[in-house]
This record gives structure tokens, C-alpha cells and sequence, in this order.
């Protein structure tokens, strides 16, 4: 059995900090130096290392280093996620966005289109579904709704739909007993709903994995933000408002803020909700 050190010695940090930020948009400041150590000592151990800087030549040129990206993005996720999150936004999407839209015939001549960007285990876009039939949106536009996440083992429990309680604490009771079925491994979700989802592997600092999903109306991209740098949410927020559609709106959690960069979307309040339009929206 090998033994490292799992001391993070301060220049292999700064190294391997630097390269998980260009690849994934994520940064760890100084004080996140052992959070780091902890999380990328799962993979030491797992690939048999001696230490981080041997981790760091492995991500960095080995031919292996495609598949060890994904196995370090299921490590550096943070599976916080449940129902009905933040659904002010929804209801604002659901129950005025949605209208408005309807209602600008020439805009409907392809599907709507709505994309969570972070979905981890895919509370966020099932809820998105839910919210819609519960308003009947199903049988009154064509809507498409696409959920990605850069961490593999997060796409993976999302494709299965069995969620433990801890996902339900904010969903309505009656909410739940009509969409999921109780099973020995938690609830299932009910295939009606499960099925609307378009689900996918998708790194937000790669354009070229995003490149199909960002031309959306609509994007979730909620609780993502305060794990980025300032750097990576403008190039991210920038890749958004270049291809986003008309109507473009974007949605951040109550944590998250746009205020420091530029970008060329405006602050709204929206029904009991903030979203971020995108400058030039049909009125």
C-alpha cells in the first residue's frame, strides 16, 4: 500500500489550483488550501500516487488525463440540491415570462427552450418540469428543457431519478405524492416528467461543450458562481449573452451577483424574483 504525504505543499498548490481554474472555472483561495488537499487525496489514493505534484503531471500530460478530469469533477462537486429551490424564479419563468412570450406568435417558431446549467442530481430541472405541467405549459408550447453538469457521477443519479428525503424538504406534500412513487431505494420520479429532460455531461469553462446548450431562453445557472473566479464568470456570463436567444433571460441564486463584471444583461425584478435580461429583448 503506498503512503503520501497529504501536506499540499504551498508552490504544488498554487500549480494544480491554477490548472483546475483554467479547466474548470473553479478557485481556491488560499484558505481553501486543505479542502483542496482532501479532495484531490481521493484520487491519490485511488490512482496509487506518492504525491500532489505526481497528481499535477498526471492531469497536466498524461494520456489518461481525459478520463481523470471527469473522476476529479466528481470530487470537486458539491451535491447541495433539493426541490423547489429558490422557486420564486420558476414562478416568475412559469407565470409571467412564459405568458409574455406566448404571446409574440413570431418568436414561436421553434421550440422554447430552457437549460439548467448546473443540475447536479437534477432537482433543478424537475422541478422546472413539474412547475410547468402543474401550470399546463406541456400541451400549450413546445418546450425543451436540457440539464448538464460537469460531474459524471451527479449525470449519472440524475439519468436514474431516485431521489432520499432530503431532496423533498421544500417540495409541497401533495407535489410529492403526485410525482413520485415510493421505492426500497428512495422516490422515483414519475417517467412523465423524467423524460422531458435532456440530460448531458457538460464542463461550463469548455464552449465547445456548451456550445449546443447555451442557445436557450432560458438558462439556470444558479449556485455555481460563488465557487468561480471573477475571470471565469465573465467569460462564462460573456459566452451566454453572445449566444443566448431573443428572449434571453438568466437566473443566478440569491447568493450570486453580476454587479463587478460587465456583461450585457440588465437587472430585473420580475414577479417576486430578480433575472437578468438580456439586453436586446423583444419588449
Amino acid at each position: 500500500m503506498i503512503i503520501f504525504d497529504n501536506n499540499l505543499p504551498e508552490n504544488t498548490f498554487i500549480i494544480l489550483r491554477d490548472l483546475i481554474h483554467a479547466r474548470t472555472g473553479l478557485y481556491y483561495e488560499q484558505n481553501k488550501r486543505n479542502l483542496l488537499a482532501d479532495k484531490l487525496s481521493i484520487r491519490l489514493v485511488e490512482r496509487g500516487l506518492e504525491s500532489f505534484l505526481d497528481y499535477y503531471y498526471l492531469l497536466k500530460y498524461d494520456k489518461a488525463a481525459g478520463v481523470e478530469w471527469q473522476h476529479l469533477m466528481d470530487e470537486l462537486a458539491v451535491p447541495e440540491t433539493f426541490f423547489w429551490r429558490e422557486i420564486d424564479q420558476v414562478e416568475a419563468m412559469v407565470k409571467l415570462l412564459l405568458p409574455a412570450l406566448a404571446r409574440q406568435k413570431a418568436i414561436m417558431l421553434q421550440p422554447l427552450r430552457i437549460w439548467s446549467a448546473a443540475c447536479s442530481t437534477g432537482e433543478e430541472p424537475l422541478t422546472i418540469a413539474i412547475a410547468l405541467n402543474e401550470a399546463g405549459w406541456w400541451h400549450k408550447l413546445p418546450i425543451e428543457i436540457y440539464a448538464s453538469d460537469a460531474s459524471p457521477r451527479a449525470i449519472a443519479l440524475a439519468r436514474e431519478g431516485i431521489y432520499r428525503e432530503r431532496s423533498f424538504r421544500s417540495l409541497p406534500l401533495f407535489l410529492k405524492e403526485k410525482y413520485f412513487t415510493k421505492e426500497k431505494q428512495g422516490w422515483r420520479v414519475s417517467p412523465q416528467i423524467h423524460q422531458r429532460i435532456h440530460w448531458s455531461i457538460a464542463n461550463l469553462a469548455n464552449q465547445s461543450e456548451i456550445e449546443q446548450l447555451v442557445a436557450a431562453n432560458f438558462i439556470f445557472c444558479r449556485n455555481v458562481f460563488i465557487y468561480f473566479s471573477e475571470k471565469s464568470i465573465q467569460q462564462t456570463v460573456s459566452f451566454f449573452g453572445e449566444s443566448m436567444k431573443t428572449p434571453g433571460y438568466l437566473f443566478l441564486s440569491a447568493s450570486e451577483s453580476l454587479f463587478k463584471i460587465k456583461t450585457n444583461f440588465n437587472l430585473q425584478s420580475i414577479g417576486n424574483a430578480f433575472v437578468y435580461v438580456k439586453n436586446d429583448n423583444i419588449q
